[in-house]
C-alpha cells in the first residue's frame, strides 16, 4: 500500500539514489519494481537488535551522506534512527511523540481529509512534505514479476506436485492464504477454508495450493485434515522475495485481509478476501478484480488483533458465501466487476 507514494517519490526525484530500509521479511517486495537503487535491513530481532544494533545501523546510514529522510512508518524508532544517522531532513507524521526528531513534522490528516484507503496516508504526507503537487491514488497497485523468476517459480510448483500448465492449461491453480502476521482475530476458520476447497475441488476441478509462514505451519495442518483430497502445501517454504513469482502462477486467491492478500492482488490474481476485525475501505486489495466477504456485527471493526468474545465477525461468515465469491471468478472466463457477499 507504500508503493504508490514510493512512485511518487521516484518520479519527483528521477536522478536520485534512493535507498529503503526495511525488515528483512518485506525488503524484497521492493525489489524490481524501480522504486529504489538499495534496500537496506534492518532486523531489530537480528543483526540490528538492542541499542548497540540500532547505532550501529545509524552508523552505516551516517557514512552514506543522504540528503534526506522520509519516514513511512510511524514509530519513534524510525525518526530516532534517521536522527541519530545526521540525515540533515527528516520529513514524517507527527506521532507517537517523535516530532523533535523531525525537521519537517507534518500534522496528521483530519477525519475525512483524504480518502479512507490507507495508499493515500502514504501519498498525502508525500504531498505534504512537498514532493507532490496532488495525489492521485493508484486504481490497481501492481507488483512486477519478471519472466525468469516467473519461470523459477513454475518449476518449483511443478516440483511440489502441481500439474504443469503447459500440459494442462485448463486447471485453475486456486492460493489460500489462512493465516494473518496482525493476530488470531483476522483469521478465517480453517475447517471452513476445508470445506470451501473441497466444494471447489469437486465442482471446479481446481488444484489448491496453500501458502503461509513457517508459524502458520498448525493452521495450514488443520486445513489440510480437513480435506478429501490433499493440496500443495509450501506453507513455510515460500520466502517473501519468491512470493510475488509464486502467485502469479496461480488464477485465483482466497484468504483473510493478510500481505499475502495485497501481494496476490498486485500481481494481477482475482481476490476472494475474507474482512472481519478490520475495515476494507482502509485495507481492501487496490484491484478491481476483488469480491469482499464480510459479516458486520455491532463490534466490527475493531481492529483487536485477538478478539476478546466470541470472534462473531469471522464465524458469521460461511463456507457458502466465500464458495460463492470464488465460483464467481471461476465460472466462464471470472470476468466481473468486485462484490461484497453478506449484509450491507
Amino acid at each position: 500500500m507504500a508503493l504508490p507514494a514510493l512512485r511518487a517519490v521516484r518520479a519527483k526525484f528521477a536522478d536520485a539514489h534512493i535507498a529503503i530500509v526495511a525488515r528483512p521479511y518485506v525488503a524484497d517486495i521492493y525489489r524490481g519494481q524501480g522504486v529504489c537503487d538499495e534496500l537496506i535491513a534492518y532486523d531489530p530481532r537480528g543483526a540490528e537488535r538492542g541499542f548497540g544494533g540500532r547505532e550501529r545501523l545509524a552508523e552505516r546510514l551516517r557514512a552514506k551522506k543522504f540528503d534526506a529522510a522520509l519516514l513511512l512508518q510511524n514509530a519513534f524508532d524510525a525518526a530516532w534512527l534517521a536522527w541519530r544517522a545526521g540525515i540533515p531532513e527528516r520529513i514524517g507524521y507527527a506521532r507517537d511523540g517523535r516530532g523533535i526528531l523531525l525537521t519537517k513534522s507534518i500534522a496528521l490528516p483530519k477525519a475525512g481529509e483524504i480518502p479512507a484507503h490507507e495508499q493515500f496516508y502514504y501519498l498525502e504526507l508525500v504531498r505534504r512534505a512537498g514532493w507532490a503537487e496532488r495525489i492521485e491514488g493508484e486504481r490497481e497497485i501492481s507488483l512486477a514479476v519478471s519472466r525468469e523468476a516467473s519461470d523459477r517459480a513454475e518449476q518449483k510448483l511443478i516440483e511440489a506436485g502441481v500439474r504443469s500448465r503447459a500440459n494442462d492449461g485448463v486447471t485453475w491453480r486456486v492460493a489460500i492464504g489462512a493465516g494473518a502476521s496482525y493476530g488470531s482475530a483476522k483469521c478465517w476458520l480453517p475447517e471452513r477454508f476445508s470445506e470451501v476447497a473441497n466444494r471447489l475441488m469437486v465442482e471446479s476441478g481446481v488444484e489448491v495450493i496453500l501458502f503461509g509462514t513457517v508459524g502458520e505451519t498448525a493452521v495450514s495442518n488443520a486445513i489440510v485434515a480437513g480435506m478429501k483430497r490433499p493440496p500443495i502445501d509450501l506453507t513455510g517454504m515460500t520466502p517473501i522475495a519468491e512470493l510475488p513469482a509464486l502467485l502469479s502462477r496461480c488464477q485465483l486467491f482466497i484468504g483473510n485481509d493478510s500481505g499475502a492478500m495485497h501481494v496476490a492482488s498486485a500481481v494481477g490474481l482475482p481476490v476472494v478476501a475474507i474482512f472481519g476485525p478490520t475495515d476494507p475501505f482502509g485495507t481492501a486489495p487496490v484491484t478491481p478484480k476483488c469480491t469482499i466477504v464480510q459479516e458486520r456485527p455491532y463490534c466490527s471493526p475493531c481492529f483487536l488483533r485477538r478478539c476478546p468474545t466470541d470472534h462473531r465477525c469471522m464465524t458469521r461468515v460461511t463456507s457458502e458465501s466465500v464458495t460463492a465469491g470464488a465460483r464467481a471468478w471461476l465460472v466462464g472466463t471470472g470476468a466481473g466487476a468486485g462484490a461484497e457477499v453478506g449484509p450491507a
